[in-house]
């Protein structure tokens, strides 16, 4: 008998996405719009992504423009990215905002390092849940006689095969961040 892992590679999915989208938020001393992701603006009562209230360019590697599209929201995009503590400073002109981001210094990139390394950490905790719960189901169904012994240890080594890939796939992103981070 076979067993449906499709839940479990959805379940990885979602993972790999919240790994790859934590990453993003880590600043490299490049100014990515993606930084800005987490970002939240008081727009009319409601807590919005500036990109639902601006449009987000790259001006040269270490400056973005924020050209908001309603001028009386510049004070809420400004106030929202101070309290964000990005490290980054806000300036504002007549056509938006500049967000300038300085040069990372040796523990600043250190630290950020660290924290991926932490985010990598906090992805494999939930693959290593995700397997756990998919090997309980696996032995459940060993002992209720829906699967025979070596059905189940097959679908232990098909399982734990998944698990190693998707901890390949996790460390070669943590690997590319970090030289992202430190060049």
């Amino acid at each position: 008998m076979s067993y449906d892992f499709s839940g479990t590679k959805n379940k990885i999915c979602e993972i790999e996405r919240w790994f790859e989208k934590e990453l993003s938020g880590i600043h490299t001393g490049r100014a990515t719009p993606s930084l800005l992701d987490g970002v939240a603006v008081d727009s009319y009562g409601a807590k919005v992504a500036v990109s639902h209230v601006a449009s987000i360019t790259t001006e040269d590697p270490r400056t973005l423009r924020i050209a908001p599209w309603d001028k009386t929201q510049m004070k809420e995009i400004e106030k929202a990215i101070d309290v964000a503590d990005l490290g980054v400073s806000v300036s504002v002109d007549d056509a938006g905002l500049r967000v300038f981001f300085p040069e990372l210094t040796t523990e600043r990139r250190a630290l950020f390092v660290k924290v991926s390394k932490e985010k990598l950490e906090d992805a494999r905790v939930s693959v290593r849940a995700e397997r756990e719960k998919v090997w309980s189901d696996i032995q459940e169904k060993e002992r209720e006689g829906e699967l025979s012994e070596d059905d189940k240890f097959r679908l232990k080594d098909e399982l734990q095969d998944i698990v190693d890939k998707v901890n390949k796939k996790l460390e070669e992103m943590a690997e590319r961040k970090e030289k992202e981070i430190m060049n």
